[in-house]
């Protein structure tokens, strides 16, 4: 099949020395690992990046510690844990997502942050710029406004007739208003009716679909956390709707998804790897670019097509990177 890649300039700068966090010999670095969601999505990501790490010399248990929590979906339990951290005294705090970024920067300004997947980190305040973060943290920003209107477009052109879509996200995560946001106006743009539907908790989800019920003819959901944490619970209220899905993420449309489209994360994962090893070796991550995603892919899950009675156009089908059947 014809791959179908968007690339975004990808930021490169030399790297300089800064000794009070290179390693002292004989000591294991501690690399605590925050992840937004649960090991049931994330774990994936996890062992892309750990095993990114192992090539480049950081063995869990021989030449490091990776210390692995969860905060499944949680602002408190992204707080708690990097609270934990800083006083484990870890030597990098690895954090998935906005949410989890944000809480490991308020808990220290001085032990490194390497984030992956931050929604637009200048805007939140995280860094001062990408060329030079300028604090403790750097790592691999997310384009979510960029990317979820491009999201908007294949679930468009695939289906051609549904023109009220919902806008589902965590309104309680500022890296998902961003990409509701993005979507909203692609929405616009494409002259299809957008409903916007929030949640804020797991709880939210069921009362949301039925909030919707009559209202729209497919769900457009936000990459985050709690999406990921529930992804099986919004697949399965919106096949019981009728409703065809676009996820960000291709490992939140099987089983019941529709299709997704965005950064391919197991390449973020290694990259990030890549930041922690120049971190480790000396390297000052206030000089350390923030990096961009390179590789996108489009998903689609024909077998969910099928339990929906959509017929999607051949040659649709045809630029996806991958098709699940």
């Amino acid at each position: 099949m014809k791959r179908r890649e968007f690339i975004t300039l990808v930021g490169g700068a030399a790297t300089w020395p800064y000794a009070s966090w290179a390693q002292q010999p004989g000591k294991l670095p501690i690399i605590g690992f925050l992840g937004s969601s649960d090991d049931s999505t994330q774990t994936q990501w996890l062992a892309a990046f750990t095993q990114r790490l192992g090539e480049i010399g950081w063995i869990d248990g021989r030449t490091a510690k990776i210390d692995v929590r969860w905060a499944e979906g949680r602002n408190d339990r992204s707080a708690e844990i990097a609270a934990e951290f800083v006083a484990l005294k870890v030597d990098i705090i690895v954090t998935t997502g906005t949410p989890a970024t944000a809480a490991a920067k308020q808990a220290t300004s001085k032990i490194p942050i390497v984030f992956v997947a931050v929604a637009d980190p200048v805007g939140n305040g995280l860094v001062a710029n990408l060329a030079r973060p300028g604090g403790n943290l750097t790592g691999i920003a997310n384009l979510v406004a960029e990317v979820a209107a491009k999201r908007l477009e294949p679930l468009h052109e695939a289906l051609p007739d549904r023109r009220r879509v919902a806008i589902m996200g965590n309104a309680d995560n500022p890296g998902a208003v961003l990409e509701m946001r993005g979507a909203q106006g692609a929405a616009v743009k494409l002259g299809l009716e957008a409903v916007m539907s929030e949640i804020k908790r797991s709880e939210d989800i069921e009362p949301s679909f039925e909030a919707l019920r009559g209202r729209v003819e497919a769900v457009w959901v936000a990459a985050d956390g709690l999406a990921i944490v529930n992804h099986n619970r919004i697949n399965t209220f919106a096949l019981v709707a009728g409703l065809p899905t676009s996820q960000g993420l291709r490992e939140l449309i099987d089983p019941g998804g529709l299709m997704s489209y965005g950064a391919n994360n197991f390449d973020l994962y290694r990259r990030a790897a890549d930041v922690v090893d120049k971190i480790l070796r000396g390297s000052n991550p206030a000089n350390i670019p923030v990096e961009q995603p390179t590789k996108f892919d489009l998903v689609v899950n024909l077998t969910t097509a099928k339990a929906l009675g959509l017929k999607i156009p051949g040659p649709f089908l045809l630029l996806a990177n991958e098709v699940i059947e």
